[in-house]
């Protein structure tokens, strides 16, 4: 199980992703796809530390299932790796 964290570095941690959004479109200037990656980690930082946040996106997933799982793929995220792997156990029964 994972402990809770300080809230004063959830605090820093949801800071530092809001500031990194803003500082994707500087980046996102020099040639290459810096932005992207810029742009990326600002939104796992906010999606981490942010209940507002993970609500809005649980939200958004909800009204367009394919932008969501996207979402999920770029952002490599656990639960739905293991809900296709459900389901594809499933399948093959």
């Amino acid at each position: 199980m994972r402990r809770k964290p300080n809230p004063l570095v959830r605090l820093i941690l949801l800071v530092t992703g809001i500031l990194l959004l803003p500082a994707a479109a500087l980046v996102g200037l020099l040639p290459g796809p810096g932005g992207v990656f810029v742009a990326a980690a600002g939104i796992i930082l906010i999606l981490r530390n942010s209940r507002w946040a993970r609500h809005r996106f649980v939200r958004i997933k909800a009204r367009w299932p394919r932008v969501g799982a996207f979402i999920d793929r770029i952002l490599v995220r656990g639960s739905p790796k293991r809900r296709r792997e459900r389901a594809k156990r499933l399948g093959a029964n």
